[in-house]
């Protein structure tokens, strides 16, 4: 990245920090904190609206803190956006017109007109802009991914108790996102179909929902999200040809179930692998290879591009969830 090495920058002296220390921008303070202690980086501080919240995290992680996120433009090369949604694209795009590189988290932004202003932005400056889809770096999806060939069918179901966090967006944005994300990821084809509903149930934003996606090479997917339930599943299973895959985002697990076609007996030829998997902290992963980006200057591996593609599928998905709704008049 021509803007670091000008500066002459390193992965020992690039300063980073993170603006919004809430439930996750919190953990990714530790993290830059602990990579900061082991020399990858200068982790110069934390930002948070909540000044009292700011202290704290600042304190814990042996780092200045601010209120005002404006205040570190002219102190970092590299911060993480870790803030309510509906703020993304401000804050972003003041970053990187600065050509400091940006980590936002999912969802990418509010709106596909705000996602575009920070892609032109980060084009107009060189900066790196990562979206920070984190289901990409959990183990179970690290070890599987080698092994995916030519998915047809997703059974998927990501439940969770109601969340003691505050909540700027439904269900479908909040974490139904992660497997849209996915999907197309996995799938490689363009979407053809949508078919959604969903209803609120304790908040007066979709709490749970149900979408169906269809894709151009024939490719369907089914998918549950619900923030209402009694225990917590983040479960994933698709076929493909002559395998069927299981992948436990929870308990960080994965197997492939295979078929030899050629077998005496369609029994003798199933064989099954549990795939071995390194447990990493997938945040921890994410940024790693986040720097890393930045320090060799390569293509960030969840672009801002996959950012949008995600958004654009989860707002056609609630448009079709508004337009059940309207029709139960819920």
């Amino acid at each position: 990245m021509a803007e670091i090495q000008n500066l002459g920058l390193n992965i020992q002296n690039l300063r980073t920090a993170v603006v919004g220390v809430g439930s996750l921008g919190q953990h990714h303070a530790r993290n830059y904190a602990e990579l900061a202690r082991e020399g990858t980086g200068k982790f110069v501080g934390v930002c948070d609206a909540n000044e009292e919240n700011a202290r704290t995290i600042g304190e814990k992680n042996n780092c200045d803190f601010y209120t005002d996120w404006r205040d570190l433009l002219d102190k970092v090369d590299t911060v993480s956006i870790v803030t309510p949604t509906e703020t993304h694209a401000e804050i972003a795009c003041a970053f990187l017109e600065k050509g400091i590189n940006v980590l936002v988290e999912k969802p990418f932004a509010k709106t596909l007109a705000e996602a575009d202003l920070m892609i032109a932005a980060a084009e107009k400056s060189g900066a790196k802009l990562m979206v920070g889809h984190l289901e990409r770096f959990n183990p179970a999806m690290v070890a599987l991914k080698p092994h995916v060939t030519n998915p047809l069918y997703f059974e998927i179901h990501r439940v969770s108790p109601f969340p003691n966090r505050s909540l700027d967006v439904d269900v479908v944005l909040d974490v139904m996102i992660h497997d849209l994300d996915a999907i197309q990821w996995l799938v490689g084809a363009q979407v053809s179909e949508i078919h959604a509903v969903g209803i609120p149930v304790i908040s007066d934003k979709v709490d749970a929902a149900n979408a169906r996606i269809e894709f151009e090479n024939g490719a369907v997917a089914n998918i549950t999200a619900s923030r209402i339930g009694t225990e917590k599943i983040r479960k994933t299973r698709f076929y493909q040809t002559n395998s069927y895959v299981v992948l436990d985002y929870g308990t960080k697990f994965a197997s492939v179930t295979s078929l030899n076609p050629e077998a005496a007996h369609p029994l003798l030829g199933i064989s099954i692998n549990r795939l071995t998997v390194e447990d990493k902290e997938p945040l921890r992963a994410e940024i790693e290879a986040f720097l890393d980006c930045i320090i060799n200057d390569k293509t960030p591996p969840i672009t801002a591009e996959d950012g949008r593609r995600a958004l654009s599928l989860a707002l056609g998905v609630l448009e079709k969830i508004e337009a059940h709704r309207n029709r139960l008049n819920v």
